[in-house]
């Protein structure tokens, strides 16, 4: 295999805002296009016999079929890694490919992987159903501020950690330099699911994650056109020097040729999930789908700024309404995690947040139906405000108890805050809490 190309660093020392207009852009010498074209290609013409023995042998790192690397969406590739203070990504076909790829790169069968417990429901019925079938097991930390919690869950087998900076729908953050610490103690990779978050509010790479996750379906895209998902390699975990046998990256993956870590450096756990896992199993990006995502992180700052002024807001009018029990933001003074939430996020924890209404299931049940200006749907992230019920739509497959420990009540309302004005959303959520 050739050695990989260097991180992306041409954009280092940038802003924010310039990188994610302009970072891993390709000048188009044929037509002189300022946008990335869509390169709509299956796959790739070989100059010689060489060449597609090359590309094939890893000796040549040019594209050979879009199933793992395509022109378009190696922009987009680029552009993410860069926000995210990564060595490399790799985009795929949904939020949902993204955790199953990157998590079946660490662990296989007979082997375990420990989690937080409050995490997205689809990621939860993923662990315990299509994981469970093929022999990954999960385990839960219920709190993770809770050192021996961890320490009791961890095993020899155990081969990651995974957890979300700010969990769905609950918001009740999570410390995750105090989860890298446990990693680095245990000597296993930190997964960190950042899709509410983005790499605007945090950088979980920064506070130790080793691989960070997204459905770059919500806010990265942001106009509810797209679906998609992306792994971005730290680069900071030394796969050789562990003690857990990740043979994937560290043996040879053809004969007489170099092992995935020996090969690529930092870099090794994108492309061992570029042309082992994603070549195998095939969770491909279609290029347009990468080209709105590009386009959706050219506004990210923009919009984030929007979604997180607009939640806050909205938080604060809930928690004063009669109609309102409690609200989960962390934003809040009166929330428990509220000092990690100024310390990590500014005291802005995102814009996907829930309340509960008065009534329980029946206030619910009318609170919902009551909405005209917020859409009654099961996405976040979008242009559009959303809410959903949990206890009957995301949640609806787990038991009562589990239901109970996640504190996902009959009463509980997820929101969504989209880029409309704050005011006309707070006079929605007034007019269906009235008719409570």
């Amino acid at each position: 295999m050739a050695e990989a190309a260097p991180p992306h660093t041409e954009w280092q020392g940038f802003g924010f805002a310039t990188r994610q207009v302009h970072a891993g852009e390709v000048e188009d010498l044929t037509h002189g296009s300022r946008i990335t074209p869509v390169h709509l290609s299956a796959a790739y013409r070989f100059a010689s016999f060489q060449e597609a023995t090359d590309r094939f042998g890893g000796a040549d790192l040019g594209h050979l079929y879009s199933r793992n690397l395509n022109p378009t969406n190696q922009v987009a590739e680029a552009r993410l890694a860069s926000l995210e203070g990564g060595a490399g990504t790799i985009v795929v076909g949904s939020g949902q490919a993204a955790i199953t790829m990157a998590l079946l790169g660490l662990a296989g069968s007979g082997e375990h992987l420990v989690s937080t417990a409050s995490i997205y429901s689809g990621t939860r019925v993923l662990f315990d159903r299509t994981f469970a079938r093929m022999g990954v097991t999960v385990d839960y930390v219920w709190d993770p501020s809770d050192e021996h919690e961890w320490d009791s869950l961890i095993r020899p087998e155990t081969k990651a950690i995974f957890t979300e900076t700010l969990p769905n729908p609950k918001n009740d953050v999570v410390d995750i330099d105090a989860v890298a610490r446990v990693a680095r103690r245990h000597g296993i990779p930190l997964v960190v699911d950042n899709t509410i978050a983005t790499p605007f509010l945090i950088r979980p790479i920064e506070h130790g994650a080793d691989i960070v996750v997204h459905s770059a379906t919500k806010f990265l895209s942001g106009h509810g056109a797209n679906l998609a998902g992306a792994v971005v390699d730290g680069g900071t975990f030394d796969w050789a020097a562990s003690d857990r046998p990740y043979p994937g990256l560290t043996e040879t993956p053809i004969a007489e040729h170099a092992s995935f870590v020996a090969a690529f450096g930092p870099r090794a756990f994108e492309f061992f999930l570029r042309f082992g896992i994603a070549n195998d199993t095939g969770p491909a990006l279609s290029p347009l789908n990468g080209f709105l995502l590009q386009q959706g992180m050219e506004t990210l700052s923009v919009r984030m700024r929007q979604h997180l002024s607009s939640a806050h807001t909205i938080a604060e009018w809930l928690e004063q309404h009669d109609g309102v029990e409690s609200v989960d933001y962390a934003g809040l003074p009166s929330h428990p995690q509220h000092a990690l939430a100024v310390r990590d996020y500014g005291g802005l924890s995102g814009s996907v947040f829930s309340f509960t209404v008065a009534g329980g299931r029946d206030g619910a049940e009318r609170f919902f139906d009551a909405l005209r200006l917020f859409s009654r749907m099961t996405n976040i992230g979008d242009t559009r405000s959303m809410a959903l019920h949990p206890a009957t739509t995301t949640h609806l497959g787990f038991t009562q108890e589990t239901r109970d420990r996640l504190g996902i009540g009959d009463g509980l309302v997820r929101l969504s805050i989209g880029l409309e004005d704050a005011e006309d959303l707070i006079a929605d959520l007034d007019q269906a809490l009235r008719a409570v």
